[in-house]
């Protein structure tokens, strides 16, 4: 990857002189280098470098505002304005669109060059185009999310003066709707072809982009107005993740988690991390062990010892330390370590004990030991198997029809031998009850995963407004973001997100 970011950035410097004589037909890109399908395949592995880069923003979007976070901390927490949603037009975060149009304009700039550009297979070039709209339709779908109607921009970058890179937002259904059109060249793109990118899900693939489709979709349908329609694309796209027969739940939930266990059957697509290419965002919710090693955890042993060199800026509410308190529940203990003040003479605390309690460090994405230091090199899902299952579950729930199969097809595997069916197995009932039994589901399934957000969004204002404590009836118009008052400043054609002004 090191040697992709330099020629990345030998691209970029050759741009901005290029551009300075206005030569070049893009920031993005220098005379000859799309010539070949070795220049095609480098800019093809910068497209990941870059989603990559913006990975933690992705979390951060889709899980602080939601009611996981704002727990006791060791340290001091981060991001606790973001969080409690307190925010003005002076005061809004991710100023300049989070920096994803610098991401988009890359991916205009493959799309536009790439089908120019000979192959020796031109089922590779299929697949990468498959790639390259499924993640410009990510993006949007993200901007979409975050702040309603955006600018829109598909070509390639060709001026960089203020008159030249002025758009107005778009309204949400023409969002949605570029969001759709690029779903649907995805696929058309990949054809029949649902392999991963040299067996590697690392890379964008059609089954990516099928999730994607059916997870819009229900947004779509539930949220814009697109009702029975939506739903039914959503379903049959999901039905289609489920019949591939190369993707599945991995039998153990603790076995998604770990770099041993990258690249399993249930990852549809996960971002990459390595040792000494680039470490992940998660040790921020671990911490020191000037504060861990005299804690003991709920099994009463201590932590004396626990190799860590991380952070602990952000906690899990109590909230969610409850709805995860399941000792027959194997996503308990492979979520998080709780700590306490003491072991209780030994026996430790096998359900939640507010009174002890010390703070918790995040298990699922603890990266490996490698020697006398801890490496954070846990790949970061973006979609697995059972995100898959648990959407069809919602389309079929917005469809009218029985959810229950997919909900207990996650249940069944969270409790392994302990499965009972009589007291664990959910039962069809209300529209309104299942979902209801699918957000909590999710909620216990994606902890730390960048979704819960998200999944309330999704199922509508009112899931969002009863489940975090810091938004209030009547707040609904905080559940998209203002922009900045520097990004109006510099783009006279923006108009303020509705409700802020």
């Amino acid at each position: 990857m090191k040697y992709i970011y330099l020629i990345l950035a030998l691209l970029v410097l050759n741009s901005c002189e290029n551009e300075l004589e206005f030569e070049a037909p893009s920031e993005l890109t220098f005379n000859g280098f799309w010539d070949s399908e070795n220049g095609a395949r480098a800019a093809h592995s910068g497209l990941y470098g870059s989603f990559r880069s913006e990975a933690g923003t992705f979390w951060a979007l889709g899980d602080l505002r939601s009611d996981v976070w704002g727990g006791s901390t060791f340290e001091s927490p981060s991001s606790i304005d973001f969080i409690e949603s307190n925010f003005t037009v002076s005061t809004a975060p991710y100023g300049g669109w989070a920096g994803f149009y610098a991401r988009i304009h890359q991916l205009n700039d493959f799309i536009a060059n790439v089908p120019t550009v000979d192959f020796n297979n031109e089922s590779e070039r299929d697949h990468i185009m498959g790639q390259a709209f499924g993640l410009r339709a990510y993006y949007y779908y993200i901007l979409l999310k975050t702040w309603g109607g955006v600018p829109l921009t598909t070509e390639i970058l060709n001026s960089t003066s203020p008159e030249g890179l002025s758009k107005a937002r778009s309204s949400e259904a023409e969002v949605m709707q570029l969001i759709k059109d690029d779903i649907a060249r995805s696929l058309e793109s990949f054809g029949d072809d649902a392999s991963f990118w040299n067996g590697n899900r690392n890379y964008w693939s059609k089954a990516a982009t099928l999730t994607l489709k059916g997870d819009a979709y229900i947004w779509s349908g539930n949220l814009l107005g697109g009702g029975i329609a939506d739903y039914s694309e959503a379903k049959n796209a999901l039905e289609e993740v489920m019949d591939m027969g190369n993707i599945s739940l991995v039998p153990n939930y603790g076995d998604l988690w770990g770099p041993d266990n990258e690249n399993n059957s249930e990852f549809i697509f996960a971002v990459q991390y390595a040792e000494n290419e680039a470490e992940n965002f998660y040790n921020s919710f671990t911490g020191r062990t000037t504060e861990i090693w005299p804690q003991f955890d709920e099994d009463g042993n201590s932590m004396e010892g626990f190799v860590i060199n991380g952070a602990n800026r952000y906690g899990p509410s109590i909230k969610t330390l409850l709805i995860s308190d399941d000792n027959l529940d194997s996503r308990r203990d492979a979520t998080f370590i709780r700590l306490y003040s003491d072991s209780n003479n030994g026996d430790g605390y096998p359900t939640f004990n507010g009174d002890k309690y010390f703070g918790s460090v995040l298990k699922k994405f603890l990266g490996r030991i490698d020697g006398s230091v801890r490496v954070f090199d846990n790949d970061f899902p973006v979609y697995r198997y059972a995100d898959a299952l648990l959407l069809l579950a919602e389309a079929k729930n917005h469809l009218g029809e029985d959810p229950s199969g997919e909900i207990n097809s996650v249940r069944e595997r969270a409790y392994g031998e302990n499965y009972v069916p009589a007291m664990h197995a959910y039962v069809n009932a209300s529209m309104e009850d299942n979902t209801e039994a699918i957000l909590k589901e999710r909620n216990v399934e994606f902890i730390a995963e960048g979704k819960r957000w998200w999944d309330l969004r999704r199922a509508g204002d009112k899931y969002v407004i009863e489940n975090v404590s810091f938004l209030d009836p009547g707040e609904e118009f905080k559940l998209v973001l203002p922009i900045t008052l520097d990004m109006i400043g510099r783009n006279p054609l923006l108009v303020q997100t509705p409700g802020y002004n």
